[in-house]
């Protein structure tokens, strides 16, 4: 067994919530975490200091030597990825195709919801993965900028006034599309589960981008 560590690394707290599915899935493994509390939020940057945080994260983390690294962030997965993937000799698992693939395989009527950063719903990574997975399926985005800094500020239990507010008014148009799977694009969005499951009500099902980056992780290793 190669004992070396998987890196995991997000704008903040975020990516937590798929170091969790990690831990859960293979608690024979070593994890590094690194979050960026000091830059946090990245999805209202520019793709090019997007992609200069992203490698001084992984430059961080290649510290440990890892044997593998898990983009928990999902906008740098939608827009650094392949550069962070070109320039390394490890592999590095992002949250866009493992989400994608879940979605396109439980969605019943073809209509899914898509939640995240500013820069990741720019970005068409979500629904370019879902057209080449299931073809003719209808995506309907919506960018949520404030979630994050709620969630890094504590505000993402359900009964809290303002994150309800907040997530009622991005979520309604969605709920009222008729999708019936809500893709959570940012690993930040996890921790309001609660919330936005009761907002969309028992007929959505909620798709865990970082959630879905562990299984993939774990079926690469195995496979390896």
């Amino acid at each position: 067994m190669d004992a070396r560590p998987i890196g995991v690394f997000d704008s903040g707290l975020g990516g937590l919530t798929a170091l969790r599915e990690l831990t859960r899935l293979m608690p024979e493994e070593d994890l590094v975490y690194f979050g960026d509390t000091g830059r946090v939020p990245y999805g209202n940057r520019s793709k090019d200091i997007l992609v200069k945080y992203a490698r001084q994260d992984m430059a961080f983390l290649r510290t440990f030597n890892p044997k593998a690294v898990v983009v928990a962030c999902g906008t740098v997965s939608t827009t650094a990825l392949d550069t962070l993937r070109q320039e390394s000799d490890i592999p590095i698992f992002g949250v866009v195709e493992p989400a994608a693939r879940a979605a396109a395989h439980v969605t019943g009527n073809g209509r899914v919801g898509l939640i995240g950063t500013k820069a990741s719903i720019g970005s068409g990574a979500y629904e370019r993965a879902l057209s080449r997975l299931r073809p003719g399926i209808q995506v309907t985005a919506q960018a949520c900028p404030l979630l994050v800094h709620l969630v890094e500020n504590g505000r993402f239990r359900p009964g809290d006034v303002v994150i309800e507010t907040v997530a009622r008014e991005y979520l309604t148009p969605l709920r009222d599309t008729g999708i019936d799977t809500l893709i959570l694009g940012c690993t930040h969005y996890p921790l309001l589960t609660e919330v936005i499951a009761g907002i969309m009500g028992p007929a959505v099902t909620l798709v865990s981008a970082g959630e879905e980056s562990a299984f993939e992780l774990k079926r690469q290793l195995k496979a390896a």
